[in-house]
């Protein structure tokens, strides 16, 4: 399917494993409980779209955006995403490892409580997400753009943070055992925690 644009379309129940789309766009759907599993996506556009329960399980998506978006209880598992934008989405109880993220724009995302563990965030933008009890265990989250996220409770044991933008005021709340750090984020760490930091 090319070059279609799509509002307030009913989806829910429909079986579109497999398609490939390139160029449309949809606002306001609803893909509630359909199975997209496979699907391939194309400079597409998705704007306010509900995919509760749907299948996007191995599914591929290149320069497509999926803005405030809904995903509740969907199946990620196997899917990738290269340029594209997320920006505003809300993920909730979704299963989403493996996933793969390359290029991709988080920034205000919704991922609390969300199992990302061991999974490769390199250099991505996660500006103002929300991260709250999120699981990143042991993810590779080197380079990646934190500034505003929010980290209350964030499970980063064994993470990788070296070269991270990210405030000490978000990590203090958050838990760190065993994350690699670089210098500077060790630095503005302990500051957050109220140590005087002295050289010589």
């Amino acid at each position: 399917m090319t070059g279609r644009d799509t509002a307030g379309e009913n989806y829910r129940d429909a079986i579109l494993a497999g398609q490939e789309w390139s160029g449309r766009r949809f606002t306001a759907c609803d893909f509630t409980d359909a199975d997209l599993r496979g699907l391939r996506t194309g400079n597409c556009v998705f704007v306010e779209c509900d995919f509760t329960r749907a299948d996007l399980g191995e599914s591929r998506h290149r320069a497509s955006g999926f803005h405030s978006c809904t995903f509740h209880r969907t199946v990620l598992a196997d899917s990738a995403w290269r340029d594209c934008s997320l920006v505003g989405s809300t993920f909730t109880e979704c299963r989403m490892r493996p996933i793969s993220l390359l290029d991709t724009d988080l920034t205000l995302v919704s991922l609390g409580g969300a199992s990302l563990r061991g999974v490769d965030l390199r250099g991505l933008r996660l500006r103002e997400a929300n991260l709250t009890e999120t699981d990143l265990r042991d993810a590779d989250l080197r380079n990646a753009d934190l500034r505003g996220t929010r980290l209350s409770g964030t499970r980063l044991e064994g993470a990788d943070l070296r070269g991270a933008a990210v405030e000490g005021s978000s990590l203090a709340v958050a838990v760190l055992s065993g994350a690699r750090v670089d210098v500077d984020i060790a630095l503005a760490y302990a500051a957050a925690m109220g140590l005087r930091i002295e050289f010589g």
